[in-house]
């Protein structure tokens, strides 16, 4: 079973250090990577839309209108951190919504269907390529501090950027292409 200590001590193993029993552990290394993990496990989860991550959600709208502007506001579920089209096919761009704060502002009614990229905690149900690209940008992260070594961060970096390119060649097998929207070109034409 995969768990953040895992994910850590791979990161750890990366970068040549001691490997750790737990985050709360009274060490360097598990002080680092207890302020860093969280933090570097979010920013992974929503630079790109990993399948293990997309869930879908039916808001209600808020009681509370948007001051001005427009009609509608619906709070984002708890666990949001990226909007994706709710239709996979479908481009964003044809849509009037914006997120300001916690909110999603539109003129649409209720209930607004939106699929995004939720904050997955658990390991055990993220991707084994997304782990492994996790731990090195965790190795990355932590580099500096556990090493002060130049060679090795360059080191940590090309493993990243190999390991996120898989990551995603691997999720992008799984996901249909999204249709670009009409260019401008061709619907006035018609």
């Amino acid at each position: 079973m995969a768990s953040e200590v895992e994910i850590c001590n791979r990161a750890l193993q990366k970068l040549g250090a001691k490997r750790i029993t737990s985050l709360t552990e009274d060490s360097v290394n598990a002080r680092a990577c207890n302020v860093a993990y969280a933090v570097v496990r979010d920013a992974e989860l929503r630079a790109h839309p990993w399948s293990f991550a997309i869930l879908r959600a039916e808001l209600a709208a808020s009681s509370t209108a948007p001051a001005f502007g427009k009609q509608n506001a619906f709070p984002l579920p708890s666990d949001f951190l990226r909007l994706l089209s709710p239709d996979p096919e479908m481009n964003l761009n044809n849509l009037d919504w914006q997120i300001e704060g916690r909110n999603i502002v539109t003129n649409d009614t209720a209930p607004l269907q939106i699929r995004y990229v939720a904050k997955i905690t658990d390991p055990n149900t993220m991707d084994p390529t997304f782990r492994e690209a996790l731990s090195a940008r965790l190795a990355l992260e932590l580099c500096e501090e556990l090493t002060q070594s130049n060679q090795k961060k360059s080191d940590a970096r090309t493993d990243y950027t190999l390991a996120i390119r898989e990551a995603r060649r691997c999720g992008a097998i799984e996901n249909i292409a999204a249709v670009p929207p009409k260019d401008e070109w061709e619907t006035v034409r018609q």
